[in-house]
């Protein structure tokens, strides 16, 4: 049903005046446009709200009855988009992100402290899925943004690359790779590995290296950090994404940049195509953009 809320403004303005000049005046139209947004009004109603004479304006019955109803209607619409208003001013609101675990790990964690610092009032939800489902939670409007994993975007999603991420070997330090800084991928060859499972979004990514690997590849895992697990409790050697050592987490446990060749992933900021996001997560988007080029650099090292 069509609310005349324009309409309501004219009825409420007319009663309180007591005629159509003044009411006019105070709305800022003429008599003529007024008149109409009452008669738009009565005629949706079916009734006549006043009684004209050539010297007075007075309430009908049923308009004395509706009068305090129009104050009311008008006083809470007003209350409503001045807080909308006031909200986006403010930035106030419940922002929901998906992200792939990695990132809820290493990268958002600074962002959300110093996001909550400025907007404590604010929630904030974050859906830790693997890449695919982030990209199906931001489409499906369970998340306003996401931060996956680079590859094929969905037909309806916009992406920006954030910062890139490369792989690299860890070990134990009491392993005969420990001392080195890095190595070529082919010098994996004579260790046991453990390396992304077939489910795990970084599979796809090692399609350049993983021949090389074939023949040592004796664990494959779902998640990183698993492998990290199994590495330092001296399984074998693990290739995983830089991101994937937390900082402090294992002392016992040695980095080794691979080269030739050197492989990155990307991780991109997703949106559903041609949707703007509140402005409390548009704030949050933001600062993720403003941190990113940090952790771009950080990440290459």
């Amino acid at each position: 049903m069509k609310i005349d809320a324009l309409g309501v403004q004219a009825f409420v303005a007319i009663a309180e005046h007591g005629g159509f000049q003044r009411a006019a005046a105070s709305l800022h139209l003429t008599q003529t446009a007024l008149s109409r947004r009452l008669m738009n009004l009565e005629g949706f109603l079916g009734v006549r709200l006043f009684e004209r004479t050539t010297r007075a304006v007075e309430l009908t019955a049923i308009g004395r009855d509706f009068l305090p109803q129009a104050r009311r209607l008008l006083t809470e619409l007003a209350a409503a988009l001045t807080e909308i208003r006031e909200s986006g001013r403010a930035l106030r609101g419940d922002v929901t992100l998906a992200c792939v675990p990695t990132v809820g790990v290493q990268f958002l964690p600074q962002v959300i402290r110093a996001y909550a610092a400025l907007h404590p009032e604010n929630r904030i939800k974050v859906l830790d899925h693997a890449s695919a489902r982030v990209a199906q939670a931001v489409t499906r409007r369970e998340a306003e943004f996401g931060i996956s994993i680079s590859g094929e975007s969905a037909h309806a999603l916009d992406s920006e690359i954030l910062f890139k991420d490369r792989f690299v070997l860890i070990c134990r330090d009491d392993h005969p790779l420990a001392g080195r800084k890095r190595l070529s991928w082919s010098a994996l060859s004579a260790y046991p590995l453990i390396v992304p499972g077939a489910d795990s979004s970084n599979r796809p990514l090692l399609g350049q290296a993983l021949p090389v690997l074939a023949g040592s590849a004796h664990f494959e895992v779902q998640r990183s950090s698993t492998a990290v697990g199994l590495v330092a409790a001296g399984v074998a050697c693990a290739v995983v994404p830089r991101l994937a050592m937390q900082a402090g987490a294992y002392a016992n446990l040695r980095m080794l940049a691979l080269t030739d060749p050197v492989v990155e992933r990307s991780f991109v900021l997703i949106t559903r195509r041609g949707a703007h996001l509140s402005p409390a997560a548009q704030s949050l988007a933001d600062m993720i953009r403003a941190q990113a080029p940090s952790r771009f650099a950080h990440a290459r090292t």
